[in-house]
């Protein structure tokens, strides 16, 4: 099935006061109308949240890979209105007999009248989680354990406007060199470091320090191969998740403000290749 015969029009006011910040959110499977008819407290809930919810710029540079200090200030958010961590644990039983059990944990599950929401964040992990992700809702859908699944990751325009926003903070760090990127707290790891030199001092065609800073820099931590809008679009419209009730939202970079902070170091582990897997010291 189509995704766009799976979709519908946003029509609750708190999306739409989403959607003028800049968020992208697709109603997935009837959605829209189970939580506009079952569930208004839900939606208002985790509109409110994100629309009180900023990014600084030091935050994208210096958090590390799934844990932005932004993402743990979503997650306490949540969990202050009863979002909280579950295990599902499904059991399977003939003639009273245990033969099977699974378990699936999500990060944030709440219980309404009405039934059960369940939400993951996916800032900046592997794409393959997404897979995980709807793979659980799927499941938890068809065994009448939940009754929607939400998912909030980077939109398209912080992903494609994120090469842009750190080159302003370079510029406006005057980051000219490692000393200028190390006062502002930013401390490469050796094969950044490595990278970045080769760039700047090969003798063909040398490019600004701050050029490969940039360069480099996004392209190990929010490569193609990250959690990001349209790696989740392209999951669903593949199918996946499919027929669990989905509201899919992507944060906007309408969301980042330019603080004069100092960025907090981040570790070899922090970092993804665009080839989908963690760097570390071995990669070097």
């Amino acid at each position: 099935m189509a995704l766009d015969e799976r979709t519908q029009p946003i029509t609750t006011k708190p999306s739409h006061d989403l959607t003028r910040r800049g968020f992208e959110v697709l109603y997935v499977s009837h959605a829209a109308a189970i939580l506009a008819g079952d569930f208004p407290d839900a939606s208002a809930e985790i509109n409110q949240i994100l629309l009180e919810m900023d990014l600084p710029i030091t935050e994208v540079i210096g958090s590390g890979g799934g844990e932005t200090k932004f993402t743990q200030r979503l997650r306490h958010a949540l969990a202050g209105l009863g979002w909280r961590k579950h295990n599902f644990i499904l059991e399977k039983t003939i003639d009273g007999v245990p033969r099977e059990a699974t378990s699936h944990e999500v990060d944030h599950v709440k219980r309404y009248p009405a039934g059960v929401i369940a939400c993951e964040i996916e800032w900046n992990n592997k794409d393959p989680f997404f897979d995980r992700d709807l793979e659980n809702f799927k499941r938890l859908h068809v065994e009448g354990a939940i009754s929607v699944g939400v998912l909030i990751t980077r939109g398209s325009s912080l992903q494609e406007r994120m090469s842009e926003m750190v080159t302003r903070f370079a510029t406006e760090r005057n980051i000219v060199d490692f000393d200028s990127l190390a006062a502002a707290g930013v401390i490469p790891t050796p094969r950044q470091r490595a990278n970045i030199e080769k760039r700047v001092n090969r003798t063909r065609d040398p490019i600004p320090f701050a050029n490969a800073w940039v360069d480099n820099f996004v392209s190990n931590k929010y490569g193609a191969a990250t959690t990001h809008w349209a790696k989740l679009i392209h999951r669903v419209e593949r199918g996946v998740g499919n027929p669990c009730p989905l509201l899919l939202i992507g944060l906007p970079a309408s969301i980042v403000q330019f603080d004069a902070a100092r960025v907090d170091e981040i570790s070899e582990a922090d970092l993804s290749d665009d080839s989908g897997h963690t760097e570390t010291p071995s990669d070097v």
